[in-house]
């Protein structure tokens, strides 16, 4: 029976745990995937810039790495990992010095975090999906000295104005997933509905999502496969640090986060025995409260490199 948690603060309810032991967290459940099982390194590299553009505004950069234990049965796949990341957000122009910054526009802003989670996923599609992210929104989180290096490196114009950013705050997501399985109305075609909630104070939101995907589908994580994809997100938001600043902070935002978003993303991936390579671009809506749709609307692709040890 499972066991849903709600944020007191609207509508965001995440499946956590339950007392059915397919779906329990446990100890011992862990250290035997760990013992057991296989493991997957995977790089994740979302950026403005790879739309080869030149472009740097709004969410600009994205660089995650994570590791992944699973074990596999003919039934289901158990998986518990860590992560790492970094993002990095800029307003329009990044060549504008702090003083020539629009009033309104995106404020630059670093998230740097580490977490852990859990999931599992059934052969008929059904899974879920907990984890919890720590880490530090601000100055600490080093998004100046990143985007400078990076930007020496593929030869761009270096940012002006990190100066700007928000004061460093301590920041906690908890998050969670649940898709009820897979629709399968032609072979080689299925259609996955998904809920997505995240609770903390760097960003609370939860969203609905609809993913499509066409080609030689696997009925289960880390299965040869080779397919086109399609998803659509619609989304809620009830805080968003990296526009309104940290929760605690208690400072003045320069502009709001919209209340509701989404995006759409079209890809394509393939998948050995042992490697992955997967490669999209993703619209997402315009997130700013203060700006046009036209303006605020951006693209991005993200890049995911997988190994099998």
């Amino acid at each position: 029976m499972a066991v849903l948690v709600c944020s007191p603060l609207w509508l965001g309810c995440a499946t956590v745990l339950a007392a059915d032991s397919d779906t329990v967290i446990s100890w011992q459940e862990m250290q035997q995937v760990r013992t057991e099982g296989k493991s997957v390194w995977q790089l994740e590299i979302e950026n403005d810039s790879l739309l080869l553009n030149r472009d740097d505004r709004y969410y600009t950069s994205g660089i995650h790495l994570q590791q992944t234990s699973y074990l596999r049965s003919d039934l289901e796949v158990s998986e518990y990992g860590w992560r790492f990341g970094q993002d990095l957000y800029t307003p329009t122009d990044i060549k504008l010095p702090p003083a020539q910054i629009p009033a309104i526009d995106h404020p630059y802003t670093g998230w740097l975090y580490a977490g852990m989670f859990h999931q599992k996923t059934a052969a008929t599609g059904r899974s879920w999906r907990v984890g919890l992210d720590l880490g530090c929104i601000g100055h600490c989180a080093g998004g100046e000295w990143t985007q400078n290096h990076l930007h020496r490196l593929i030869q761009q114009p270096l940012p002006q104005g990190w100066s700007t950013q928000y004061r460093s705050e301590f920041g906690a997501i908890l998050s969670g997933e649940y898709s009820p399985g897979r629709l399968l109305p032609f072979s080689g075609t299925d259609l996955t509905p998904r809920i997505k909630a995240r609770f903390g104070n760097v960003i609370t939101d939860a969203s609905a999502q609809l993913e499509f995907r066409t080609g030689r589908l696997n009925a289960l994580p880390y299965q040869p496969a080779s397919y086109g994809f399609a998803r659509i997100a619609a989304s809620a938001i009830g805080y968003n640090a990296t526009i309104e600043g940290g929760y605690f902070n208690r400072e003045i935002p320069k502009v709001h986060a919209k209340h509701s978003g989404g995006e759409i993303e079209a890809g394509y991936l393939w998948q050995s025995d042992r490697y992955v390579l997967s490669a999209s671009i993703i619209r997402r809506a315009n997130e700013i409260k203060e700006v046009s749709n036209a303006v605020g609307a951006q693209n991005f692709v993200r890049l995911q490199f997988s190994c099998m040890m």
